[in-house]
């Protein structure tokens, strides 16, 4: 069976939107405002955890964000990406172009939970704010991997939004990254 892991970078205060400062969102560009060594040490996190993923999950525009840019890299981490399966929650894409994707059409619950049951190991969802919403509604997130950058933005699309009931996590690992990026891992506590 799958593991749904949510992989994000948030701020302090939990906002996920426009990290690149593509989007036009006036505190745009927060990610990339962090020193060297920061960068460096998040993407050596990032590269060992595609190395253990067997699947990326994505929404639409995250898929297009990433399948814009990926192809046309080079070396390790941009070979393991591109190499793997990618499965996209969209109702209109119909002819995904980075290779190895798949559109899971159709109800996005129902078709994640398949896929939970037919893949084994680490279904990976980077960015797509909306699918980790539905996800989380859905109990079908079993791990969070927040990256947390050292900034209060104060405004902003926030990860999680509102919930039908509380989500109980439990903290399993914390680390610091580079100079001041910390990374935190929480398994979601299922009813037993």
């Amino acid at each position: 069976m799958g593991k749904i892991v949510i992989s994000e970078n948030v701020s302090l205060d939990g906002v996920v939107q426009d990290p690149t400062g593509e989007e036009g969102f006036r505190h745009g560009g927060w990610f990339g405002q962090f020193g060297d060594k920061d960068r460096e040490e998040w993407a050596k996190v990032e590269f060992d955890e595609a190395l253990d993923t067997e699947a990326l999950l994505l929404g639409r525009r995250s898929y297009e964000y990433f399948a814009a840019r990926w192809p046309s890299r080079s070396g390790e981490w941009a070979d393991r990406l591109n190499s793997l399966p990618k499965y996209v929650v969209s109702s209109t894409l119909v002819d995904p172009d980075w290779n190895n994707s798949t559109v899971l059409k159709g109800d996005a619950v129902n078709e994640v939970w398949k896929l939970k049951q037919e893949l084994d190991g680490e279904i990976v969802v980077y960015a797509s704010r909306q699918l980790v919403r539905t996800l989380m509604e859905h109990d079908l997130v079993d791990e969070l991997r927040l990256m947390v950058y050292p900034v209060v933005l104060g405004a902003g699309e926030r990860l999680f939004g509102e919930t039908s009931d509380k989500k109980p996590v439990r903290l399993v690992d914390t680390r610091t990254v580079g100079d001041g990026l910390a990374f935190l891992t929480y398994k979601l506590v299922r009813d037993a």
